[in-house]
This record gives structure tokens, sequence and C-alpha cells, in this order.
């Protein structure tokens, strides 16, 4: 056939080509192969891949986490709120004020009022850790840290009340310490108890641990992505999208709880700033390094006076009272370093301190704080970082105006960096550190300048100790947990775990005193579980009951042993990665 033109109509060498008013190939089939592929499709999407995620969804009770993660945010932040109040209230008696601003009450008062005062205060904290208070200390983020590790996110309601009433006491006294600690562990408190009642799989209560700490935070500081950010660098060590979306719920609910009782406003009101040249830079960098020899003096300092006070034989209710007429001495001559210590800190930034009594508050504040900490009153290192650092910073900008006057930028600008600079190397979290300094202050023109020198300052102290002030605590408890999951794992996981116990009917016989024969207890960990198993080149071990190690209550076998450590291993790796 030939077309219009006189020629053949040719077929390609693949087939005739298809006419322009022809359908695409696969539209031409029929209605019934189109709506069968349809099906399909629709069975894959929701047989295939919804109803399986919704399923893994309802299964690890989301839907009620969230819920309890709204619960927990708002609880935190009255928590918080109740918190302050109770320091307010011990200090009424002596400084006739609720107010933060300790060091303008302080300032016109006797001497002998604050040099008692902070004993006066200890001998209260003395009796709660002697008497009340498991474990007869107050308690912190390390130990929220601990639980999340190790302890299976339990924290007793007892121990977070008493020691949250313990840090009241010790801040409204005067003792010179950080009110952002015990309000995170009261918050974890609370989550704690929430799981606990509506037992909840291991995934979920950590998360709802780490909602209970971003709370907590978000209230204290009124910076919501900074509590979220907290939560996940230093509670969980980890991001995840399943744990986001409860800590950012709970983050939310406390923040707008504390700004409907607290007003919405930044904890420090300082002036605008603005870097004044890109030649700064090297002296941002030479700022970061300073803030680095100073949060690595107070790290130094903290341990030093830990390890003199447990060297001194005295009884345990009479060390916060010697360490509160310490604290009350220093005080006389510089009461800026009394309690919480906000009111220094922004006059630091507001540039209203000399040069000379900057360096002056930088000895003494690490002092006081490292006394209140060794002495056993409560609270935290968040606020005496930020306050080391404003000095830091201030003292650094006033050098940097006088060498280079038309270059240098002013010296509140170099106090906000030195804030973020120091807590970040103490805390060992330089991004929500960041974010808080931020939050904190409301000034972001900083940001290059600010993140320069947290680098520097975290980078360098990480250099020299190693570890956060957070990890040391735990280091002197014989935990090391920044070793990685498989560490603390193989030490947390014990013989119980994974033992198979004696049958009702078998009669092992008994392990007499002198036989070789080797035994584990059930409380041992895994990890002298696999040592025992490569001593003894056996692969199966009795266990023994822990008080009487001749009675046989069941057996340890190496691959039920490999198998639980690679199961906790999985379980480890998988809520950092969903």
């Amino acid at each position: 056939m030939r077309n219009s033109q006189g020629g053949e109509n040719d077929s390609s060498e693949d087939g005739p080509s298809a006419s322009p008013n022809e359908p695409a190939p696969g539209l031409g089939d029929s209605p019934g192969r189109v709506a069968a592929s349809a099906l399909d499709w629709l069975r894959h999407l929701f047989v295939d891949r919804l109803v399986p995620n919704f399923k893994t969804f309802l299964s690890e009770r989301q839907p009620l986490t969230w819920l309890l993660a709204l619960f927990i945010g708002i609880g935190a932040a009255y928590l918080a709120i109740l918190f302050r109040l109770v320091i307010g209230f011990v200090q009424v008696p002596w400084l006739g004020t609720t107010s933060e601003r300790v060091y303008e009450a302080a300032s016109g008062l006797p001497w002998w009022v604050i040099l008692l005062a902070p004993a006066v205060g200890g001998v209260a904290v003395g009796l709660l850790i002697q008497y009340v208070v498991p474990g007869r200390r107050a308690y912190g983020v390390a130990d929220v840290i601990e639980a999340r590790a190790l302890l299976g996110c339990r924290i007793p309601a007892k121990v977070g009340l008493t020691s949250a009433l313990v840090s009241a006491i010790s801040l409204g006294a005067g003792a010179s310490a950080g009110r952002e600690g015990p309000v995170v562990h009261l918050g974890a408190t609370l989550a704690a108890v929430l799981e606990d009642y509506f037992k909840l799989p291991h995934a979920a209560r950590r998360t709802l641990l780490a909602c209970g700490v971003a709370a907590a935070v978000s209230a204290s500081f009124n910076a919501p992505i900074a509590g979220v950010l907290f939560a996940h660098e230093v509670i969980l060590a980890h991001y995840a999208l399943r744990a986001f979306v409860p800590i950012v719920i709970s983050s939310v609910a406390a923040t707008v709880i504390a700004r409907i009782h607290l007003g919405d406003f930044p904890a420090f009101i300082i002036p605008e700033h603005q870097i004044t040249s890109y030649w700064e830079f090297p002296a941002f960098a030479l700022l970061g390094l300073t803030c680095a020899a100073v949060a690595i003096l107070f790290e130094f300092g903290i341990v030093a006076a830990d390890r003199v006070a447990r060297s001194i034989d005295v009884p345990l209710w009479t060390r916060p009272v010697i360490g509160g007429l310490m604290i009350g001495a220093i005080a006389i001559v510089f009461p800026q370093v009394l309690g919480v210590g906000y009111d220094a800190t922004d006059a630091a930034l507001n540039q209203q301190f000399s040069l000379g009594l900057l360096f002056a508050l930088l000895v003494a504040k690490t002092a006081a704080t490292a006394i209140t900490i060794a002495s056993r009153f409560g609270g935290g290192v968040f606020s005496p970082s930020l306050y080391l650092g404003a000095m830091t910073g201030g003292a650094f900008g006033f050098i940097a105006a006088a060498a280079f006057p038309a270059a240098a930028s002013s010296d509140g600008l170099y106090a906000i960096v030195g804030m973020g600079a120091v807590a970040a190397a103490v805390l060992g979290a330089p991004i929500s550190t960041t974010v808080i300094v931020f939050e904190l202050t409301g000034g972001y023109e900083m940001t290059i300048a600010l993140l320069l020198a947290v680098s520097i300052s975290n980078g360098l102290t990480q250099a020299v100790h190693g570890q956060s002030f957070f990890h040391w605590q735990l280091s002197t408890r014989g935990l090391f947990l920044q070793e990685g999951a498989h560490k603390h794992i193989v030490r947390s996981l014990c013989v119980r775990d994974f033992m198979k116990p004696c049958e009702a009917d078998e009669t092992p016989e008994p392990i007499a005193p002198e036989s070789e024969t080797p035994w584990l207890t059930p409380d041992d960990t895994v990890e002298a579980a696999l040592r025992a198993f490569d001593m003894c080149g056996e692969h199966r071990i009795a266990v023994v009951d822990a008080n009487d190690t001749s009675r046989v209550v069941g057996w340890a076998d190496q691959v039920a042993a490999l198998n639980a450590f690679n199961a906790a291993l999985i379980e480890a790796h998988e809520e950092e990665h969903r």
C-alpha cells in the first residue's frame, strides 16, 4: 500500500510504528485489566505498607506516648514553677524577698547574716540527706542519664521529690549552684512515674524520660528549641524521628505553661550587638581557647574539692554546714556568688562590672560552686557555667577593646559568646547550649562567632578531660557510658536475663567450695559471663545462688549469652535510627 506521496508505508525493524491517533502502550488495555492493576496497587499500598506501619505504630503505643508527652510537658512546667516558688520562700527569712536578684538584696545585709544564712540552710540540707534522701545526696542530670542507660528509666518518686526539696533549700539559702539540674531530674521523675503506671515498652520509656527533660529545660529557660535538642544530645545521646514528635509536644506544652505564668521574654535582657569586623574572628577563636581553659579549671576545681571533702572524716550532716560557712565567707566580699547568679550574669552581659571585678568573680564563683557540690548541697552546674562564661567573655572584651579600640565589638557581645563557650564545654552539649544562648539572650546576630568559640572550647576541653561534667560524675560511680552502647550493655545485661532456670524435677549436684568447677551468679554481667566461658573453655556454666554458692539454680549457655548481647545491640541500633 502506498501513501499520498506515492511511497510505501514502511515498517521499522522493531515493528509497525504507532499512529498519532493510537493510545500509548498500556492505555489501550481493557477496563478490567486497568481496574485489576489499580486494585493491586492499592492492595500493595495499604496491605504491604500502610497497615504494617500503622500496626507497628500502635504496637509501640505511640498514641499513648504522644498523649503522655503532653501531660508530662504540662506537669513538668508546673513543677519547675513550684521549684522556683520554694526557692523564693526559703529566701524570704534572710533576704526579705523572693526575687532572683539575690546579690542586690544581699548587698544591704549585715555581714553576719550573709555568713550564717548558707550554714543555717546547710543544717536543713544535712539532716535531709542524712535521714531522708535515698543515696544521701541530691540528684541531677547525671542520674537521669544513668536511669536512661542502665536502670530501665526508673526513678522512684521519693528520690525525685526529696532531692528537689534539698536543692530548693540549698539554692534558697544561697548555695552557689544552678536550678536547672534539679528541675531536669524532677521532670524526669514525673515521666518515670507515668511510665511505670502505664507499663510502657523500653523505647517509649526512654522517649518519655527525654520528654520530661525537654520540658524541664524549656520551662526553666523559656527555650523550647533548646529543650528538644538538649534532651536528644545529652539524655538520649542520639537523634531519632520516633522520639522527636513526643519530645517536641512536651517541650512546647511546657513553654506555653511557663510563658502564661512567668511571661514571654528572654532570661537576660541585653542591648543589640553586632560584629564590627570579620577581622575579629581570630579574637573569637582566641576567646574559645580562653573559655576552654576556664571550663577545664572549673571542672578540675570541682574534682579537687570533691576529693578533699571525701578525705575528711566528719559526720555527713555537718558537711553542708561547714560548706555553707565557707560560701558565706566568700559572699561577704563577693555577694555576687550567692544562689543561681542570674542577676550577676545579667550585669556582666550589660557591661556593669569592671575588669578587676570580672576576674575576681571568676575565681570566687569557681570556688563557691566547687564547695557547694563537694559539701552535698543540691544544685547543678548549668547556671554557674553560664555565669563563668559571661565573666570570661566580659573580661576578654575589655582587653580586646583596649588593644584594638577601632576594630573590637562591645564587651557585651564577647560576654554572650563566652557564656555559650564555657557552658558547652562543661556540659558536653555544644549544639543545645548554642541554641540556649540564642533563646536566653534573644541575640542571633553573633551566630558564626558563637559557633566558632563553642567548637574550639568544646574540642579542647574534651582533649583534656575526655568527657563532660555529667560523664565525670558517672565515672566516679564506675559508669563509663561515653565509651559506646556496646560497653554499657555488657556491663548492664545480667546473667539472669538469659540463664535457663533448673527444671522442677532437676536436682543438680551441689558445687563444693574446693571444687574448680566454674560458676556464675544471676547478678553477674554478660561481660563476666563471656570471660568465664573463654577462660574455662566450656559452653555451659552453672548459675548458683548468690547467697549460697553451693546451690545450683540454673544454667548459662554461651550461645544464649551472645544472642542476648546481640539482641540488646540491635535494639539500641534500631532505636537510634527510627
